[in-house]
């Protein structure tokens, strides 16, 4: 199996169904994600993935499109669900949510060694039809 379709199934598995023991099976002991709020180990990428499935009914995550380099493997996605529980404080709006984002993983031998993700959590935000938290919005996405 290729390491594009080992990091794309794992990484699907954890994000879109919850199964964070695939993902931790293809993370380096020092793995680091990357994001516009600071540098996350795993245990924090683990919570924000049970965090989504706790706060959105039907959540599931799609990857759109998937290329890999040497090292690199650049991951589009699209996560969806119905905004049933509390998520970045707001409460229940039962509302169907899309966001879209891209990872970019490093790895070497075999394992995820580092994570870059990119997304936009206004679109979050927009979906469930929230359009002003004033400067809450970037302290925490």
């Amino acid at each position: 199996m290729t390491m594009l379709k080992r990091i794309t199934e794992a990484w699907a598995r954890a994000w879109g169904e919850g199964d964070t023991a695939a993902f931790e099976q293809i993370l380096a002991k020092d793995y680091r994600r990357h994001s516009k709020t600071g540098e996350e180990g795993l245990a924090e990428v683990i919570r924000q993935i049970e965090e989504s499935h706790a706060a959105f009914s039907d959540f599931h995550v799609d990857v759109l499109q998937a290329v890999e380099g040497s090292e690199l493997i650049a991951i589009h996605w699209q996560s969806a669900g119905i905004h049933t529980g509390t998520y970045m404080g707001v409460p229940p709006t039962h509302r169907a949510v899309t966001v879209n984002g891209a990872s970019f993983l490093s790895h070497k031998d075999g394992l995820i060694t580092e994570e870059s993700v990119v997304w936009d959590p206004r679109e979050l935000l927009s979906s469930m039809n929230i359009w002003h938290l004033g400067d809450q919005v970037g302290r925490n996405a």
